[in-house]
C-alpha cells in the first residue's frame, strides 16, 4: 500500500516529472478499460481543466462529463460549454429539497455525516463526538480533537448533513456510469483534505479493484502545480478565477511575470476555488476574505438567495423557503458557539 512518506516524496517532485507520472497513470487506466470505457469527470474548475488538457493530449476522443447541479458559478457553466464532447447531466432533486430533507453542509463531509447520525441516535457517531475510540472504547485524544469540539452542533435548530454531494453530483454520475459501463478519471488532489489523502493511501492513483473503480492521476499534485501548469501552457480557465499571477492572495502586489526567482507563489486574482456556490464545507478555515464575502461582491443575486429566506418548519427546524436557503441564520447560530468571525459572510 502507498504510504504518507511516498506521498510527500511525490508531492515534492518537479512539475515535469509529475506530468510524466500522471500520463503514465492515465495510460495504465486507458489501456485496461479502453478509450470507450472511461470518461473525464469535468467540473469546469481549474484542477479538472488541467486534467482534461492532459488526457486529451493523449486521447483526444475521450468523453467528458459535467454534472450541472445548478449550484455552479454561471461562469463555470458557460466555460464548460466551450469544450467539445462534453455530456451534461442534471440531478433529479434540487439543492433546497436536499437541505429540507437532510440538512445543511457545514464544517466537512466527515463531520457533517457524524452530526447527522448522532442526532438520530447512532451509537458510533455519538462515541465519536465524545472522543471514544470505537475499538478500545476508551477516550482518544485524537477523537476528542477531531470530533469532540463539534458536539455542540447536534443541539442546533437546523439539521447538518453531507448528503447534498452524493445526491446532487455522485448519483447522476453513478447512474450514467452503470448505464454506459464506463469508469471515471477525476482531478482531485490528496492535499485538499484528509479524506482524499486517506483515499490515495488505500489505492494510490488508480483504484482498479475498488467497488467504484476510479483513476485520480493528479492526486500527488499540489495547488501550486496546477497553477504552474496553467501558466506554463497558457491554459484558458473559467473567468470566475480571474488570472493566474505571482503574489500572495489578498495582497495588493501581484505580478503577471517575474524576471527573477523571488520565491513568490502563484495565485488567482479572483476565486481561489469554485465548486458549489452555496457549499459551506471548509469555509471556517479560510483566511482573509471568505468565499461568501467574495460572493456578496461578485454575485449579489446568488448571495441573497443563499443567505436570505428560511423559516422554522412544523417540526421546529430551520429550513429553506421559496425566498432563499436561509444560511445566514445557520451561520449566526454556529458563530454563537465558535466565535463571531468563525464563519465570515
Amino acid at each position: 500500500m502507498p504510504s504518507k512518506d511516498e506521498l510527500k516524496i511525490l508531492q515534492a517532485y518537479p512539475l515535469d516529472l509529475k506530468i510524466k507520472k500522471t500520463q503514465a497513470r492515465i495510460r495504465e487506466w486507458v489501456s485496461y478499460y479502453g478509450t470507450n470505457g472511461v470518461y473525464v469527470s469535468f467540473s469546469g474548475g481549474k484542477d479538472s481543466t488541467v486534467l482534461l488538457h492532459i488526457v486529451r493530449q493523449m486521447y483526444h476522443d475521450i468523453e467528458a462529463i459535467f454534472v450541472n447541479t445548478g449550484l455552479e458559478y454561471p461562469e463555470i457553466q458557460s466555460f464548460v460549454k466551450t469544450f467539445d464532447n462534453v455530456t451534461i447531466l442534471r440531478p433529479k432533486t434540487r439543492f433546497d429539497e436536499v437541505i429540507r430533507k437532510y440538512g445543511y453542509p457545514f464544517i466537512s463531509k466527515d463531520i457533517a455525516l457524524t452530526i447527522y447520525y448522532a442526532r438520530r441516535g447512532s451509537q458510533f457517531a455519538n462515541e465519536r463526538l465524545n472522543g471514544i475510540d470505537c475499538k478500545t472504547k476508551g477516550v482518544s485524544e485524537f477523537r476528542k480533537e477531531r470530533y469532540g469540539k463539534w458536539k455542540s452542533l447536534t443541539e442546533l435548530d437546523f439539521n447538518i448533513s453531507s448528503y447534498c454531494c452524493g445526491i446532487m453530483k455522485e448519483k447522476p454520475l453513478d447512474d450514467w456510469c452503470k448505464k454506459n459501463n464506463k469508469v471515471s478519471i477525476v482531478g482531485t488532489l490528496a492535499e485538499e483534505s484528509q479524506r482524499r489523502t486517506n483515499a490515495w493511501l488505500k489505492t494510490g492513483c488508480n483504484a482498479f479493484e475498488s467497488n467504484k473503480p476510479t483513476s485520480k492521476p493528479l492526486s500527488f499534485w499540489t495547488n501550486q502545480d496546477i497553477l504552474q501548469y496553467i501558466k506554463r501552457y497558457n491554459l484558458p480557465i473559467a473567468s470566475v478565477y480571474g488570472e493566474v499571477v505571482y503574489g500572495e492572495r489578498d495582497s495588493a502586489e501581484k505580478y503577471n511575470d517575474l524576471l527573477c526567482d523571488c520565491g513568490q507563489k502563484l495565485c488567482t486574482t479572483k476565486c481561489e476555488r469554485t465548486g458549489c456556490i452555496f457549499c459551506s464545507f471548509g469555509v471556517h478555515l479560510e483566511k482573509g476574505e471568505s468565499r461568501f464575502q467574495r460572493l456578496k461582491k461578485t454575485h449579489p443575486r446568488q448571495y441573497e438567495y443563499c443567505m436570505g429566506g428560511g423559516a422554522y418548519d412544523t417540526d421546529g427546524l430551520w429550513k429553506p423557503t421559496k425566498d432563499g436557503l436561509g444560511m445566514a441564520h445557520c451561520i449566526d447560530e454556529i458563530n454563537k458557539i465558535y466565535g463571531k468571525n468563525f464563519i465570515k459572510y
